[in-house]
């Protein structure tokens, strides 16, 4: 299908919004349900993960029905599905891992993609590679924004993404350790809101972390740190 969102765009929007939700729930509806709230509450992009049933499905649906909202395939694992996902709409890839096939793939079809990676030696094969963001996943259980601030050290000009047990009471810190964005998920896409249809209660959770990220942002610059 034709490109909804250009390459550069999407890249732009994702450093500026600075938070992407993971959408990984058990059902389509509850997926699409989560994707309008966050962006009600201002955070207009979301990664919708393989594990959902329908997945692609999903995509699809979000991508003609709020093209407003930048829309990722997360949990990626083989090219097959990443090109289902950019058949379908999609904006952005992301794996939970390097891998240089769907970075190929992507990079050929010039679309943004993220993959994971905790270690230094993983961080270089994604950036030697043209990845265009590198996700420190699962980044809380290696040490949280502390890790992230020494892998700021040799690696100054890789825009990282933070994921993996991002909270309300970390957010701030990640950002300030000096992550370009955050990979948020049942911190800010609540299973219980989601069940019971409380729109309001996720649509004030992603307006705390924009605030969150927001703040952060505007300290680290007052300190003449770079975003």
């Amino acid at each position: 299908m034709e490109r909804l969102v250009a390459k550069e765009e999407v890249r732009r929007r994702i450093e500026a919004i600075g938070i992407i939700p993971a959408v990984r729930l058990s059902s389509s509806e509850d997926a699409v349900f989560a994707a309008e709230a966050v962006s009600s509450g201002g955070i207009p992009i979301v990664e919708v993960t393989m594990t959902v049933p329908g997945a692609v499905e999903v995509v699809y649906r979000l991508t003609r029905s709020h093209p407003e909202i930048i829309v990722g395939a997360g949990t990626l694992v083989d090219v097959k599905t990443a090109k289902q996902c950019l058949d379908a709409g999609a904006a952005f890839l992301t794996s939970p891992g390097l891998d240089l096939d769907i970075s190929a793939f992507a990079s050929g079809k010039d679309t943004v993609y993220f993959p994971g990676a905790l270690t230094p030696s993983e961080i270089m094969a994604a950036r030697k590679a043209g990845c265009d963001f590198v996700k420190v996943f699962p980044c809380s259980q290696v040490g949280g924004p502390s890790y992230i601030k020494t892998l700021r050290a040799p690696f100054p000009d890789v825009p990282l993404i933070a994921s993996g047990g991002v909270t309300q009471q970390t957010a701030a810190d990640f950002i300030l350790a000096g992550a370009s964005a955050l990979g948020i998920g049942h911190d800010l896409i609540q299973p219980e809101a989601i069940h019971r249809r409380e729109r309001a209660w996720i649509v004030e959770l992603a307006r705390r972390f924009v605030t969150m990220v927001n703040d952060a942002r505007a300290q680290k610059g007052s300190r003449g740190g770079s975003i």
